[in-house]
């Protein structure tokens, strides 16, 4: 049981500033906004203990200090209040989870509903994660990496697009052929399903702002700081990812963040950008990494097995989410 458990946790843990000038401070809503926070596994914040295990959705991993918990003890110490009328964000959800049910662990029948459901004709904020499972993210770093690969690692979740190309050549296998235009259906995908979410939190929530966050960065632009594991780390962060890889790894990140906010511009909806505030934090970046390793132990536990943090945010990164989830959202709610 710990270790079926342990593979539906790792599997749903993964995945993978536009607003416009703050007004006064009198400009806040004296009393508490309504808000609903949704998302993945980033929004969860998969890997951070203790979560909540309440009922079903036990298996969504979604941590009681995550960024929407931290982010809103962060608003009330600057007097704007948050009445959080949900926070249903789950691991593994995709972006079309937003209105269809997600089975947590498949073949269970433990299911969690449409996410769109929280939403009521009084919230006045939506805000979250969304995209990186939709884009198959884990499926890009599979395809990357003999280690992930291996048996050893057969229950972190994803598939190599294509097991029959080497993991050395994943590179050039995105960049040309089939493995190309794989990637760029993908990307298609998730401009699509992020427009329908957008739509769909205005229609459901006609007063509601949405607020789509980011992902924070992965690869440093120095690439050579992934050659060398964190302090008291024997793995390194990236594992086996060649180093000619993590550039375009990075490049995909930026991509996915390029798609988030045409979206966000197309519905007049507001971005947390991220990416563009975490490059001394990336996952190579020693004891400054906010994001765990992908072979690097998280804090949760199950029958004595350690999960991987497998790229997610560790306690640094969750508090860099927050402060700019905080920091955003006050611009919203001042202008």
């Amino acid at each position: 049981m710990a270790r079926r458990l342990a593979a539906a946790a790792v599997a749903l843990g993964s995945c993978l500033a536009l607003a416009g000038p703050a007004g006064s401070a009198d400009a806040a809503p004296a009393d508490p906004v309504p808000t609903v926070f949704f998302g993945d596994s980033y929004t969860a914040n998969y890997g951070i203990a203790p979560w909540h295990q309440d009922g079903d959705r036990f298996l969504c991993f979604q941590a009681e200090e995550n960024y929407p918990t931290v982010a809103t003890r962060r608003l009330a110490d600057k007097g704007l209040t948050l009445d959080v009328q949900s926070d249903v964000s789950c691991g593994g959800a995709l972006s079309h989870h937003f209105w269809e049910e997600q089975e947590l662990l498949p073949g269970s029948g433990l299911r969690v509903p449409p996410q769109q459901e929280a939403l009521k004709a009084d919230t006045r904020l939506a805000v979250g994660s969304m995209g990186g499972n939709t884009l198959g993210f884990t499926r890009i770093l599979k395809q990357c990496s003999d280690k992930l690969r291996s048996p050893e690692h057969a229950l972190l979740p994803g598939e190599p697009v294509d097991p029959d190309e080497p993991a050395a050549t994943c590179r050039e296998f995105f960049e040309s052929g089939d493995g190309k235009q794989w990637l760029d259906d993908q990307f298609e995908r998730v401009g699509w399903d992020l427009e329908e979410m957008l739509e769909r939190i205005r229609y459901f929530s006609p007063d509601a702002q949405p607020v789509l966050v980011g992902y924070p960065r992965l690869v440093p632009e120095d690439t050579t700081k992934c050659l060398t594991p964190a302090p008291g780390q024997t793995e390194l962060p990236l594992a086996d990812i060649p180093q000619d890889a993590l550039p375009f790894l990075d490049q995909i990140q930026k991509r996915l963040d390029d798609t988030a906010k045409k979206a966000v511009a197309d519905a007049g909806a507001d971005f947390v950008d991220l990416y563009a505030h975490t490059g001394s934090n990336t996952a190579c970046d020693g004891v400054n990494r906010g994001i765990g390793g992908l072979l690097e132990n998280s804090r949760i536990d199950i029958g004595g097995q350690k999960l991987l943090w497998y790229a997610h945010p560790n306690e640094r990164g969750r508090d860099i989410q927050s402060e700019r989830v905080a920091d955003k959202v006050e611009q919203v709610l001042n202008r």
